[in-house]
């Protein structure tokens, strides 16, 4: 299997069960995938089972990554194939905002990439995703993909103009050690809607295994200075995938929500306090994370995480921000 796709082992999550916390709770899903290829799948109907494990999910948002692209046509307009598959999908409410993805380094000219991606969502289309990840380290990218410091480029930050200018907001995955680039960014793009990605991808593989606390260090610095620009949203998740390296998928058992929210509290404890409920969301990132646990056990752990807070609060953090950036 490419390494870009999680092992999934639905006989071993099934080892795991336990009872749905607080199942009233109102849950917008702020990111998840939908694949469909030879290596790896996670359609509608996997995403529908797992959104029906007894959470009151009541929308979700898919997010971009790289399946349905557009097999010939400009290439420029090739990704608009992945909205327009998103777009045909029958499961209201999933998928009630699409992000997908277009080229940031055409600068203005990405302006009529994005009309294609609104024209094929039929109302759904909200923004797009940049994936500007990049490590010199070989344990964390692959050697020779992607560039350092693309979100610095006069046209990339051009594009992002363009987005806040069409009213469309900018989703970002990037590590840990590229913070003060996404902080820059929204410092020259103040009109735009930024929204980070997976807690901003603390990393815990490659030299940054057995390193936790200097790691925790840096990019809770990181996150507190990027916290000044207000126009950053955070997404709370994406922690279970195994270059964070809590190791989960090597467990002989899937541990419970409990394990999962005492190991996220130093993460999402410091996102909360320093972003504010307002300007942060959950976020499941299926399939992704469910190499690390079950949908109804990773929504427990948030729940947990959020016990301590009020009845508004939790409700901004579980559905009214997505609510309010994505326009569900």
């Amino acid at each position: 299997m490419h390494s870009y796709f999680p092992q999934l082992r639905p006989d071993w999550l099934f080892l795991h069960k336990e009872d749905v916390l607080d199942p009233g709770l109102a849950i917008i899903d702020s990111h998840h995938h939908l694949w469909q290829t030879p290596e790896f799948s996670y359609a509608l109907p996997q995403l529908q089972a797992d959104v029906d494990s007894g959470h009151a999910v009541r929308a979700t948002v898919f997010v971009d990554c790289m399946s349905h692209y557009r097999i010939d046509g400009p290439e420029a307009l090739r990704p608009v194939g992945e909205t327009e598959f998103v777009a045909a999908q029958d499961g209201a409410p999933l998928c009630a905002g699409i992000v997908g993805w277009a080229d940031l380094q055409r600068g203005d000219r990405v302006e009529p990439v994005l009309e294609a991606h609104i024209a094929a969502g039929q109302g759904r289309f909200r923004g797009v995703r940049s994936r500007p990840t990049w490590h010199a380290h070989p344990a964390i990218h692959a050697p020779g993909a992607g560039e350092a410091q693309v979100l610095l480029q006069p046209r990339v930050q051009q594009a992002v103009r363009v987005l806040g200018d069409m009213g469309l907001t900018l989703d970002l995955w990037v590590y840990h050690t590229q913070l003060q680039d996404v902080a820059r960014l929204a410092a020259a793009c103040p009109q735009t809607t930024l929204v980070l990605n997976h807690c901003g991808g603390p990393l815990g593989i490659g030299p940054y295994a057995g390193q936790r606390p200097a790691v925790l260090h840096d990019w809770r610095a990181q996150m507190q200075a990027l916290a000044a620009h207000e126009n950053v949203f955070v997404k709370l998740g994406g922690l279970a995938m195994p270059r964070c390296g809590f190791g989960w998928h090597e467990t002989a058992r899937p541990v419970g929500s409990a394990v999962l929210a005492q190991a996220w509290a130093p993460y999402m404890e410091h996102c909360i306090a320093t972003f504010g409920t307002q300007r942060c969301m959950f976020e499941s990132n299926f399939s992704m994370d469910k190499s690390g646990c079950s949908y109804r056990t990773l929504w427990n752990a948030f729940k947990r995480l959020a016990q301590g807070a009020s009845a508004s609060e939790r409700a901004a953090l579980f559905a009214g921000t997505a609510a309010r950036v994505y326009r569900l």
